[in-house]
């Protein structure tokens, strides 16, 4: 179920976030590695949203979390899903993400070897400034808390596939900022 859906939209995501910094479209190196990377991320997160929708649901009804009258009940529900998802899971899982990118582009793209490829290497590649500083302190609140909130406000067969248009929205979004941003450091200042 979410292999096939995120292999699919999210790839057409990453190929659309190319398209709008690039200006122009372009295929990515190991783009069918991405592509089974987030076939595997689809996977994941049909458990992740079972596990943390499950728990969520438990803790409720023991009255650990606040859930708010019969109106409110469900949206209170819904962003405790995607508050607890996405501060306890989606660090780690962007992480990981990262990583498996820094694999694809050395392997792919620099075109080392894998057996040369070592974790140090990937380790050394990666901006942690940006992934912390940005993606995790940044699109967590602001992006995936209220997009998943909406997301588990639907019905679970919708789940998944919302969360694949999410990840092309975000992706979309982020590259037409990164655009945005190397067009603004091109431009000439004359006084």
């Amino acid at each position: 179920m979410g292999l096939g859906k995120f292999a699919v939209l999210a790839t057409m995501g990453e190929l659309l976030a190319i398209r709008i910094a690039g200006g122009k479209w372009k295929r990515p190196v190991g783009l069918a590695y991405r592509s089974i990377i987030w076939g595997l991320i689809g996977v994941l997160i049909v458990l992740m949203f079972e596990v943390f929708s499950s728990g969520v649901a438990g803790a409720l009804s023991k009255g650990l979390l606040w859930s708010g009258d019969a109106v409110s009940g469900k949206i209170w529900a819904a962003f405790w899903i995607s508050a607890i998802m996405n501060l306890a899971f989606a660090p780690a899982f962007m992480t990981l993400h990262r990583i498996t990118d820094t694999y694809i582009d050395l392997i792919w793209g620099d075109k080392v070897p894998l057996r040369d490829v070592r974790l140090s290497d990937v380790i050394g590649r990666i901006d942690w400034q940006g992934l912390v500083s940005f993606v995790i302190f940044k699109t967590i609140p602001y992006f995936w808390i209220p997009a998943h909130t909406l997301t588990f406000l639907l019905p679970p067969e919708y789940r998944v596939l919302m969360a694949a248009y999410l990840s092309i929205a975000l992706g979309a979004i982020l590259a037409y900022g990164k655009s945005r941003k190397s067009q603004g450091s091109k431009q000439v200042v004359v006084r």
